[in-house]
């Protein structure tokens, strides 16, 4: 069953490792967080990270706490250097999480990739969404969350 809106926000304990930081982030309640699932080997994931990027651009100056967590689907998704390949190709520099053990994954019930769990100020589960379709959402969710109106579209 998927983690229910209003759950508490789970934490991101159980990464094999950290990349991009030294250590893992220090997530604060009080301010919205996103957590975001990926693999390698999954082609949506890469259609839809130039989005996510810009969302992070937008959105991190104003406060979101945006974390990505890998999440292998196949075993040679486990291969460290093929993540942080992708890092420096798409220019991931905000923390990633590597979950070769799924443990993350457990924590917020998930299977899927690409997924995105949004939380808010209260550390409250406010969205959670999977596929191209739910990064869709993922903007207007941010943009209540920051009370952004949306760009208009000309």
């Amino acid at each position: 069953m998927p983690m229910r809106l209003g759950t508490p926000f789970p934490g991101l304990e159980g990464a094999t490792e950290w990349l991009v930081v030294d250590r893992p982030p220090n997530i604060e309640i009080g301010r919205p967080i996103l957590i975001h699932f990926w693999a390698v080997s999954c082609h949506i994931c890469h259609e839809t990270l130039p989005n996510l990027l810009a969302y992070r651009d937008r959105f991190v100056p104003k406060g979101l706490q945006l974390v990505s967590v890998h999440m292998p689907r196949q075993e040679a998704d486990t291969d460290v250097e093929k993540v942080k390949k992708d890092i420096q190709e798409f220019g991931i520099h905000h923390p990633v999480a590597v979950d070769n053990l799924h443990r993350i994954a457990d924590l917020y019930q998930n299977q899927f990739v690409p997924a995105f769990f949004l939380f808010d100020t209260e550390g409250h589960l406010k969205f959670r969404a999977a596929g191209d379709r739910g990064l869709q959402n993922v903007e207007k969710k941010l943009e209540e969350l920051f009370a952004e109106p949306a760009p208009s579209q000309s």
